[in-house]
């Protein structure tokens, strides 16, 4: 009997951290519960990541979070629960941690902020096309539009060359495998780091900047959230989403 090798494709798994608290947003309730056209910021992210062909989606709560459990996602069979942490990084490694009993080395996972409902799902599949055969991973960003100052106490001190700047985003996808190690040895080493790509940039990997939209904004000021509602409305009505 002849024998041969046989390749198992690459799955895709998705990570949302949402045990923060939303500082910044000032308001008594985290910014994923707040309501956005009939539905929760949290439904609008997740049920958008759902779209794409991922075997599970593992949602990164606080321990003491009553209400995700309670709202109604277009594919709940695909929803994983897990205890966050206080700080991203320590959400998204518990979640790739219990991912570990399923994904293998060379899967890809994408890590998504959950206060960024207005995603795409042309920019989602883009960054799954661009990065398919790609051994690391990267980030959908957008370059640097504005000019750029550095300020102290109120003033100006330089202004910052834009070239080569570009502002990260969200979904960043990365093997599984690397992604695993790069988490565990910022831990490891006590590097915090505010996003996936800075974790693998410390392991000297190159990161892939793959072209995604200015709408793909993240809820982080109360402003923000009428900003949110009206790129959902345009979307809804270009049949975008």
């Amino acid at each position: 009997m002849k024998l041969t090798n046989v390749i198992i494709p690459a799955r895709y798994w998705a990570i949302l951290p949402a045990a923060g608290s939303g500082s910044r947003f000032a308001s008594t309730t985290p910014k994923q519960y707040l309501t956005l056209i009939n539905k929760t910021v949290m439904q609008h992210s997740v049920d958008r990541i759902c779209q794409l062909p991922v075997q599970g989606c593992v949602l990164a709560i606080s321990a003491h979070d009553e209400t995700a459990k309670t709202l109604s996602f277009a594919k709940p069979a695909l929803l994983h629960w897990v205890t966050g942490g206080v700080e991203r990084m320590d959400s998204v490694l518990a979640a790739m941690q219990y991912l570990q009993q399923f994904a293998t080395a060379q899967d890809w996972v994408l890590v998504h902020d959950v206060a960024r409902p207005c995603i795409l799902a042309n920019d989602l599949q883009h960054l799954l096309d661009e990065l398919k055969e790609d051994t690391v991973g990267g980030l959908l960003a957008v370059p640097v539009r504005d000019t750029l100052k550095r300020g102290n106490a109120g003033q100006v001190v330089e202004t910052v060359p834009r070239d080569h700047l570009w502002q990260c985003q969200t979904p960043q996808m990365f093997r599984f495998g690397l992604l695993l190690d790069a988490l565990q040895q910022a831990k490891t080493k006590q590097q915090l780091v505010t996003d996936e790509a800075g974790a693998i940039e410390q392991l000297g990997l190159p990161v892939k900047l793959v072209n995604g939209s200015s709408t793909n904004i993240k809820i982080t000021y109360p402003e923000d959230l009428g900003l949110a509602a009206a790129i959902l409305k345009a979307q809804a009505e270009e049949s975008l989403i």
